[in-house]
């Protein structure tokens, strides 16, 4: 499998948009990723892989492509880690099969990297919300909280844990389904006894600072954090840096949601340090249904009426 040198727009200066047309500015038109997936426009980046939104050339629709960026000098070893790595995840999300994830299309390497195609899910995640329109109402919070609890229980009856539940990995789509996404870290609940520290330091659990073995509880810790700041606009554990928001999450207890209404006890119960204490997936479906499912909206309940003077 043949590709071109993949480019990396972020170079350039230029804005998303500007970015996704980059290659034809330079006369060489979209890079096509095993002869079949045509690259169109940056979607997303983290540290260490970039999200595409792709043109499927063979079946002709658009899907998501994940390049996994290799580190400068990277070894032979490195690579097979990667690779490994991205085939880790895409069995994890395969695994799963449900509403709450992207669903899977391949897996591949070309160009000498590993590259994810899955379903393309045109939606913001929930830190571009909250930056864009600000902390949520907590009915919204509740029901955006409602599915990911119910996708944290379908991947935990499969025995994986995530382990990098966060806003950013939370997609919004406008008919209301949340889509969880980035399983890269996701691991089998038997292999939870792990050497070094993954996750992003102001969301990981007092059990994940410590690197003591984890269970469902640590993402449900993260849910916590996530829904806290949906509802106010700041996680309760960030700090100046990575070590010292770690060590927030381990010995400071967190300050009151100001806007989280009736979802308070959910937060609370789920940022209690000791995952014994923690409420369980069951307790806070339980908690969320009751909060979430808003009712119908207007707009909706007008449309019979409006089709009605149309005709």
């Amino acid at each position: 499998m043949k590709i071109t040198r993949p480019f990396h727009p972020r170079k350039t200066g230029k804005s998303r948009r500007q970015r996704a047309c980059w290659t034809c500015e330079t006369g060489v038109g979209p890079i096509l990723v095993a002869g079949r997936y045509r690259l169109l426009e940056e979607r997303g980046r983290g540290g260490m892989g970039v999200v595409w939104r792709a043109h499927d050339e063979v079946l002709d629709r658009v899907v998501a492509v994940k390049e996994i960026l290799l580190p400068l000098g990277a070894d032979t070893e490195r690579r097979r880690e990667l690779c490994r790595s991205l085939t880790r995840e895409a069995r994890s999300m395969a695994r799963l099969s449900h509403a709450g994830t992207a669903a899977v299309h391949d897996v591949l390497v070309a160009g000498g990297r590993p590259w994810l195609v899955m379903e393309f899910v045109d939606a913001p995640n929930l830190q571009q919300v909250i930056d864009e329109e600000g902390p949520l109402d907590p009915a919204r919070a509740a029901e955006i909280g409602r599915q990911l609890c119910a996708v944290l229980r379908a991947a935990h009856a499969a025995g994986l844990l995530h382990r990098d539940v966060k806003p950013s990995n939370v997609l919004v789509c406008p008919d209301g389904r949340v889509v969880l996404t980035d399983f890269g870290l996701a691991i089998h609940t038997e292999d939870t006894d792990l050497k070094v520290l993954e996750g992003s330091p102001a969301y990981v659990s007092p059990e994940q600072a410590r690197n003591d073995r984890l269970t469902e509880a640590s993402d449900l810790w993260s849910l916590g954090v996530t829904l806290y700041t949906a509802v106010d606009g700041r996680p309760p554990y960030r700090r100046a840096g990575a070590l010292a928001s770690m060590l927030a999450v381990l010995v400071d207890e967190h300050t009151p949601p100001r806007n989280a209404g009736p979802l308070r006890p959910v937060i609370d119960g789920l940022l209690r340090k000791d995952p014994a204490d923690r409420l369980t997936a069951a307790e806070t479906a339980r908690m969320l249904e009751k909060l979430g499912h808003p009712g119908p909206r207007l707009l909706d309940l007008l449309r019979p009426v409006r089709a009605a003077a149309r005709a």
